[in-house]
């Protein structure tokens, strides 16, 4: 959602390049551009540190002020450097309120299986149709008590209102297993249960 934390002054500008862009990032900025909704691709910069704790969060939605003008966007992508994480650069989409967007939402999983099982998240993440400017942090999944077997699928998913699943309802999100060190433990100290009573048997 777009608050005050989200709102952001970005400075248009006209110099391109890598060597524009190192400059850019050297005086504390990140290059970005903004497009969509059939408008011509407007080049700014942001503001680093600002913008680098706002993207703590998955699917940031930004509310720029480009020379007093309001815009609202949503970030699609974030290229790093591979090695520093710096900010290289951000691809920002125009969004209008009200808008539904897709956006992948990550998953969260709380709660513990039931004792000597674990949860196995097969899907970091759920594909949603949601309203641009309520995009949810995360979606929580409860696992409390689960036994081995359980499986949890994408329709298992309590939704935000308002929000609809743009996935196959079936996808598997995650399974409740037996730790594989702990069962094959179980299958040794079976085998050689089973190795002494024949032992015994062999010796009467």
């Amino acid at each position: 959602m777009a608050d005050d934390s989200n709102k952001v002054v970005a400075e248009t500008r006209d110099s391109f390049g890598k060597g524009a862009a190192r400059k850019i990032r050297a005086a504390g900025k990140i290059p970005a551009v903004i497009y969509g909704h059939g408008t011509d691709p407007v080049h700014v910069t942001l503001p680093a540190h600002q913008v680098g704790l706002i993207l703590r969060k998955a699917n940031a939605v930004l509310e720029l002020d480009i020379a007093g003008k309001s815009q609202l966007t949503l970030v699609k992508d974030v290229q790093k450097d591979p090695v520093l994480q710096i900010i290289e650069h951000l691809d920002l989409i125009v969004i209008k309120s009200g808008e539904k967007v897709s956006v992948e939402v990550p998953v969260h999983v709380q709660g513990d299986t039931y004792p000597g099982t674990i949860a196995v998240l097969e899907v970091n993440t759920l594909r949603l149709e949601v309203e641009a400017t309520h995009i949810p942090e995360n979606i929580v999944l409860d696992v409390e008590g689960a036994e081995e077997g359980r499986q949890f699928h994408a329709k298992d998913f309590t939704l935000p209102k308002g929000a609809a699943l743009a996935e196959d309802e079936d996808l598997l999100i995650l399974n409740v297993m037996i730790p594989a060190a702990a069962r094959g433990e179980d299958e040794e100290s079976a085998e050689t249960e089973a190795a002494e009573g024949a032992e015994a048997e062999a010796a009467e």
